[in-house]
């Protein structure tokens, strides 16, 4: 296949997409770590051994989707428009338990029929929290390192799953580690991972539960996004307003972050719906 354009491949893309993560997305120092770790050693290899496959696991707000708009948009002409760029959602496109034989053949034969039609593809999953367990299951032989799979060298797709399932965990351990005097930004993978692996991957709620995907460890990089402090959604305001072209006056950014609920209940420490609600609440404060 001719394949898709891709928009300055290598170190030019890599630059771009960090440059971006450093100055629009707030507050995720673990994220951007991740992210182009996993990046720049899949676009290095000319013949990459297996696709890169990411899971995003955070609460509402923090910027899952952000992040995998920005990564689709700095690899493919078009961004999420791109005809290589596909995304699922359960709750469109996997809405029915009863169904899920039926979705798992479509499913596959999607990823096969894209894959040959282009191999250097992207496949984004959202609400992996939503899939029915099972289901993604279908998709591991595309996954892992084999050379060809039904007669498709697919090793140069990207899979992303986006999860609110973990985001509980990772606020919890935030939380008790800014209690115990730990900064937000001195937190490692190391002491997250263990939680999240707990709370979605043995979770029968989750589409991970009892998956292949997990047992056979496909997933390159687990990506947790941290709960947002109030200066991060102070950020998220100013960001928004500017976008909107209007004046980021001090006392409109304090109104509307203020406005926000946060968590605990006593000391409100970080923001209970991150920046999602940010562009919405703006127009009551001008």
């Amino acid at each position: 296949a001719a394949g898709p354009v891709i928009l300055n491949l290598g170190f030019a893309f890599a630059s771009g997409l960090e440059c971006e993560l450093a100055t629009s997305l707030v507050g995720q120092p673990l994220v951007r770590q991740q992210v182009m770790k996993g990046v720049r050693e899949f676009l290095e290899k000319q013949h990459p051994e297996k696709p890169l496959v990411m899971s995003f696991h955070g609460s509402t707000g923090t910027g899952k989707t952000f992040v995998s708009s920005m990564l689709v948009r700095h690899l493919f002409q078009g961004g999420l428009q791109s005809p290589y760029v596909h995304q699922f959602s359960p709750v469109v496109h996997f809405p029915h338990a009863e169904r899920v034989e039926q979705y798992k053949e479509s499913l596959k034969r999607w990823i096969q029929g894209n894959l040959t039609s282009c191999g250097r593809s992207a496949f984004l999953f959202d609400e992996m929290d939503k899939m029915h367990p099972g289901l993604i299951d279908v998709i591991i032989p595309f996954l892992g390192p084999s050379w060809v799979v039904y007669g498709t060298n697919y090793r140069k797709a990207i899979f992303i799953f986006v999860s609110n399932a973990g985001g509980e965990q990772i606020n919890k351990m935030t939380l008790d580690l800014w209690r115990a005097h730990k900064d937000r930004e001195e937190i490692s993978l190391q002491d997250l991972e263990p939680a999240i692996s707990k709370a979605v991957f043995e979770n029968p709620q989750s589409g991970f539960w009892k998956s292949g995907i997990i047992n056979e460890h496909l997933i390159d990089f687990v990506v947790p996004f941290l709960p947002l402090k109030h200066h991060h959604v102070k950020q998220c305001v100013i960001s928004e307003l500017l976008q909107q072209g209007l004046e980021a006056r001090p006392g409109v950014v304090q109104e509307v972050a203020d406005s926000i609920p946060y968590f605990p209940e006593e000391e409100k420490i970080f923001s209970s719906t991150g920046c999602k609600t940010v562009a919405s609440r703006i127009s009551y404060f001008l």
